[in-house]
Formats: C-alpha cells, sequence, structure tokens
C-alpha cells in the first residue's frame, strides 16, 4: 500500500506546506528518494520529467535547512535558466513555514542583483552551471558551509557540454557533503561522475508511468491574444460540456478568467493556491459532486483532481511542457468515457504547440463548431537525448519589446518588485521578463513584442513595490 508523506518522515511544516499546494500522496520516486535522503544517504536517482524528482530532494532540503544560519546551507544546479525558477518555486513552497530563504541565480538577469540577494542570505542557492561558477569567482557565493548538492537533469547538462564546470563547483563543495544526482538516462560521463563525487549512493530508477489516453478527440485553436476570452465563451457554448476544466498558467489569470465567465453568466468556479484550504476543499466537493460544470484552475491546484464525469479539459494557455499536456488531458475520457481536449495558441505559442505534438507523436487537428475527431491513444515519450555530433537545430528566437519605467533605485525598486508586479498584474511567467535593469530614477525591462501593449495596460499608472509602493508609467522605448 502506499506510503503517506507524515509516513516518510517528514516534519509537521513541511507538511503543512504538502497540504497547502494540495499534495496527497508520494509519486515512486518521492517514496523511495526521501528515507534515503532524510538518513544522509548519497542518492542517484534515475528519472524522467513528470515523476516528481523535485519533491523527491526538495522536500529533504527542506529539513534540513536551519533558518537560523545565514550561510548557503544547500546547492541545486540545474541545466537551464527555465527548470532554476522552476525548481526555486518548488523550494520556496515547501519551505513557506519554515522561513527558509531560496535565492535563483541564472543568467540573463542582472548579476548584481543575484550578488545583493546572496549578502541579504540565501539558505538555498538554485542556479544554471554558468552563473554559478560566475558567482564563486567573484566570492559572492561561498560554499563552505553547503552540507547538500543537487544535480538536477544530470545529462542536460551533459548534452550542452557543462560537465566539466559541474566538477569545478563540486571540487569547491565540502567533501563531506551529502549528494543527489537526477538524470533521465546514465550515459557513462554521468556515471564516471557519480562514481568520483558521490559517496556509496542508493541508486533508485523509476519508469515513468506511461499514461494512455486513448479515448480523447484532441483539437488546437489559433486565437488572438485579446479575443481569447470571447472565444473561449463560444467554445464553451459549442461544446456544451457537462463537466470541463479550462487550465491557465498562472493565479492572476485564473481570477481573471473566472471573473469573465461569472458575469457572462455561466456557473464557474476558481481554484489556485492563494486561496485558502477551506476555499480550496469546497470548490472541490462542488466540482467533485457536480454542482459545478466548469472549473478554472492552475495546474498546481489541479494535482490530484481526479474526476471521472470530466467531458472536457481546455487548455487556454498552452502549457508550459509537453508532459504536462498530457497529464492535463489526461483529466478527461476516463473511465472508458470519451473526452475532448481543446487547445488555444496564440501566434508565439506555435513553437511550443509543435514540441507538445513532436511529444505525443501525432498532429493535432483544428477545431471549429461541431468539429469531430476520433478518440487518438496519447502516450508519454521518453526525451531524445543528443548524440556525440549530433548538432540541435536553433531555436526561433522570440521578439522582444524594450519597456521602460518610470522609477528606480531611487523608488526603493528591486528587480523583483518588477517582475513581481508583471507577473501578478499582467498575468505573465516570471521567465518572459527579461534584461531588468534598476537604474537610479528609470528601470528597463523586455517582455514578448505580442505582450508588450497588454503589460503597459496592466502597469501603467499602479503601485508597484514592496517597501514603499509608489504609482509609476510604463511605456514602449521609442525604436
Amino acid at each position: 500500500m502506499p506510503k503517506t508523506f507524515a509516513e516518510l518522515g517528514l516534519s509537521e511544516s513541511t507538511l503543512k506546506a504538502l497540504r497547502d499546494v494540495g499534495y496527497e500522496s508520494p509519486s515512486a520516486i518521492q517514496e523511495q528518494a526521501i528515507p534515503s535522503v532524510l538518513e544522509g544517504r548519497d542518492v542517484i536517482g534515475q528519472a524522467q520529467t513528470g515523476t516528481g524528482k523535485t519533491a523527491a530532494f526538495g522536500l529533504p532540503i527542506a529539513e534540513y535547512i536551519d533558518p537560523e544560519l545565514s550561510e548557503v546551507q544547500a546547492l541545486v544546479l540545474t541545466p537551464t535558466r527555465e527548470l532554476c525558477i522552476q525548481v526555486t518555486q518548488a523550494l520556496r513552497t515547501y519551505g513557506a513555514h519554515k522561513g527558509i530563504d531560496v535565492v535563483a541565480v541564472f543568467g540573463g538577469a542582472p548579476i548584481r542583483t543575484q550578488q545583493a540577494q546572496l549578502r541579504a542570505g540565501g539558505h538555498v542557492v538554485v542556479g544554471t552551471v554558468g552563473r554559478v561558477l560566475d558567482l564563486i569567482s567573484r566570492h559572492s557565493l561561498v560554499l563552505h558551509d553547503c552540507r547538500f548538492v543537487v544535480l538536477d537533469e544530470a545529462d542536460e547538462m551533459l548534452d550542452l557540454g557543462f560537465l566539466e564546470d559541474v566538477e569545478k563547483i563540486l571540487s569547491l563543495t565540502p567533501s563531506g557533503r551529502q549528494t543527489a544526482l537526477f538524470s533521465a538516462t546514465m550515459p557513462p560521463p554521468i556515471r564516471h561522475l557519480a562514481d568520483r563525487y558521490l559517496y556509496d549512493p542508493v541508486m533508485i530508477e523509476v519508469e515513468a508511468a506511461t499514461l494512455t489516453i486513448d479515448t480523447v478527440a484532441q483539437f488546437q485553436l489559433p486565437v488572438e491574444t485579446r479575443e481569447k476570452a470571447d472565444k473561449l465563451v463560444e467554445v464553451l457554448k459549442a461544446e456544451k460540456p457537462d463537466q470541463a476544466i479550462v487550465f491557465v498558467r498562472t493565479k492572476i489569470r485564473c481570477d481573471q478568467l473566472f471573473k469573465i465567465l461569472r458575469d457572462r453568466g455561466m456557473n464557474v468556479r476558481a481554484l489556485h493556491g492563494d486561496m485558502s484550504q477551506g476555499s480550496r476543499d469546497g470548490v472541490m466537493l462542488a466540482f467533485k459532486g457536480g454542482r459545478v460544470p466548469i472549473l478554472v484552475a492552475t495546474d498546481v491546484a489541479a494535482r490530484g483532481l481526479d474526476i471521472s464525469t470530466v467531458t472536457h479539459v481546455i487548455n487556454y494557455d498552452v502549457p508550459t511542457s509537453p508532459d504536462t499536456y498530457v497529464h492535463r488531458i489526461g483529466r478527461t475520457g476516463r473511465v472508458g468515457r470519451s473526452g475532448r481536449a481543446i487547445t488555444f495558441v496564440e501566434a508565439r505559442q506555435k513553437r511550443e504547440m509543435e514540441a507538445i505534438e513532436r511529444h505525443i507523436g501525432m498532429s493535432i487537428a483544428a477545431w471549429e463548431p461541431g468539429a469531430k475527431s476520433a478518440p487518438t491513444p496519447v502516450k508519454e515519450r521518453p526525451r531524445r537525448h543528443s548524440k556525440p555530433g549530433v548538432t540541435r537545430p536553433e531555436r526561433k528566437q522570440e521578439t522582444y519589446a524594450k519597456l521602460v519605467l518610470g522609477g528606480g533605485r531611487a523608488a526603493g525598486l528591486r528587480v523583483a518588485d518588477i517582475v513581481g508586479a508583471v507577473t501578478s498584474k499582467a498575468g505573465l511567467d516570471g521567465e518572459a521578463v527579461r534584461d531588468v535593469m534598476v537604474l537610479d530614477r528609470f528601470s528597463f525591462l523586455s517582455v514578448p513584442e505580442g505582450e508588450a501593449e497588454r503589460v503597459i495596460e496592466a502597469l501603467d499608472g499602479t503601485k508597484i513595490g514592496t517597501r514603499a509602493p509608489r504609482t509609476l508609467s510604463l511605456e514602449r522605448v521609442s525604436s
């Protein structure tokens, strides 16, 4: 019988954090890895993305950290900026009730800001390999007291040519540290790295659960950003779902969309992580009981939501990864019933949709009123890894617009204030905000070209800042 998180030996503060985000029972890798890590053992975890490995090392880190000590006590190395941000958000959640400070360091953001964050504290540092090395060389990141090191997606680090730098970083950490290495595959260089830097590790191998959905008809629908809400109303009226989950990326988008649908006279509820546990329970009970036909939800809030009567999944925002897509549409077509999945695709998200199609091994048909599509089997496929001598195709660069904000250091602004304002008020993902620079009286930032007007509209004339919020202007920089 599967264990509970409490049976794995986690403290009450960590269990409370898990209840806050709706985690109910540990995944296979969590059940196997957490006890070993808590015992102080080095661990090698071979597992695909989507198996829950972040919590497998993140929850023990939350247990390890002494918030009374200001030193860096744990380091998590990631191959990409995106994974760095994702892991940072997870660790902040796990340590929320313990006062653990997690600092993210990655390229593409001002290094001085990250240096200031490290000076101010930082019990856990999550970082990309290059930026971590840079900060070490500048004596801004000191690892003398780092007791726990995680290498996340080590095979991806190998693919990107970072392994030599990873070894440099490991050589600068205490020899008595505890190390955890996670990788989807175990090519010889990764095994060599593990042999050299891990002591008597526990080997855990978890197959990605193959999620087969053979009763889901899938569609995609090209949409303009400003027309998405109207198009959603049109789709819901045409499809007439018994029960539908509408997935969005952010909490602010969740609230906004809920209000739009409610104002159009629909029986709808919202579900996201900022709601109290009591409110979330009430929404879940109403939806599971069939009293609410439409649920607008974020991925984290909908975790563990297993309802056989869901007939439709609508991806209002394209999922952040192909794995997330498969898990989302797996919420319908349960117990032999047929289901329908419709994904809204903005022009700037075509590449993400193409990645989803490659991942599931099929093209997704266009939606139109009355569209029919035979249910098609969807299986999660293991990631393909580059082989020596094989060049990865270059990704098309997305166009960014540069914006100027009428306030800077003199107004008490920090990079975090600006990124936070864009994510909370304009509904963008934090990683979409680039090149943030805070000067004395002005600040600059870049956002995707297609989102620029929405960001300006949302932020211009609003109060920004956490220490002493001020009303600031925002406009596009003249080209």
